[in-house]
């Protein structure tokens, strides 16, 4: 059985900082595209951050610069280090593992979300 638990959301005033950690058990993180997305009240879910199984990293334009998503393979866990954040980044952020090779494409994971809020 697939698990997929998130952490490390909270409230902080705007330039703050946060690392987001995502942990994923039953599977194996090489053959998953891996991404972070967020969710605004009222808003729809947009990607801001992924990983495919090439290594090829992308960031939404309007969080380069401020985010880093990053990997840690031995324990199955994804990070979103966020730095000067901004009011417009506060929204419920969704870890994603979406199946990328032969064998896994037709699977896809999220987590449960951490809520992110920024004050002014």
């Amino acid at each position: 059985e697939v698990q997929v638990v998130e952490s490390g959301g909270g409230s902080v005033q705007t330039g703050g900082s946060l690392r987001l950690s995502c942990a994923a058990s039953g599977l194996t993180l090489s053959s998953y595209c891996q991404s972070w997305w967020r969710q605004a009240p009222g808003g729809e879910r947009e990607k801001v951050a992924g990983i495919d199984t090439d290594g090829i990293i992308m960031y939404a334009d309007s969080v380069k610069g401020r985010f880093t998503i990053s990997q840690d393979n031995d324990k199955n866990t994804i990070f979103l280090d966020m730095h000067d954040l901004k009011p417009d980044d506060t929204a419920m952020y969704y870890c994603s593992f979406r199946g990328c090779d032969y064998v896994t494409r037709n699977y896809a994971y999220w987590g449960q979300g951490t809520q992110v809020t920024v004050s002014s």
